[in-house]
């Protein structure tokens, strides 16, 4: 039973990963399988072709973003690596992706969708339970993946 053990290394590459792929999964769901929004529907409906074209633009801007913290977190993943004393788990690792997950649902959710208004879950409701729902899984999200972590490293420094 070590004290010294860590997660810092491999909660910082989690998050950023999960910050990423939740993001890459709104992106693909919501922006262009299901088709309920793009970045800017909220203030620039798709009633026409450059509008659409407005949209299709900012929506790559969002999936570059998504990309980079993707990036970042393998980065930091692979430095996580050489740091002694992390705790390699998978306990830990999937907390630290819900919790990144979490984290961005929040964030975006509360700044896109309640302060600028820039979409909404579901564009052609508007503001609606959807968006409540969507941060409600933020917070699902955000402290089940802290608590997952938390219990891991506990169960390896042998405390309940």
């Amino acid at each position: 039973m070590n004290s010294s053990i860590i997660t810092k290394p491999l909660t910082r590459a989690g998050i950023f990963l999960g910050v990423g792929l939740g993001g890459f999964v709104d992106g693909i769901v919501f922006h262009q399988m299901l088709q309920f929004h793009n970045m800017l529907t909220g203030r620039i409906p798709k009633d026409t072709i450059a509008n659409t074209e407005i949209n299709m633009f900012w929506d790559g801007i969002f999936h570059s973003f998504t990309w980079i913290m993707t990036v970042i977190g393998i980065i930091l993943l692979f430095r996580a690596h050489r740091v002694p004393n992390v705790l390699w788990t998978n306990r830990v690792f999937t907390g630290s992706l819900f919790l990144g997950w979490g984290l961005f649902n929040l964030i975006e959710g509360v700044i896109d969708h309640h302060i600028l208004h820039l979409h909404h879950v579901v564009e052609a409701k508007g503001e609606s339970i959807y968006d409540f729902l969507f941060l409600l899984s933020g917070a699902i999200f955000t402290i089940g993946g802290w608590w997952v972590i938390r219990s891991a490293k506990a169960a390896a420094v042998g405390h309940k």
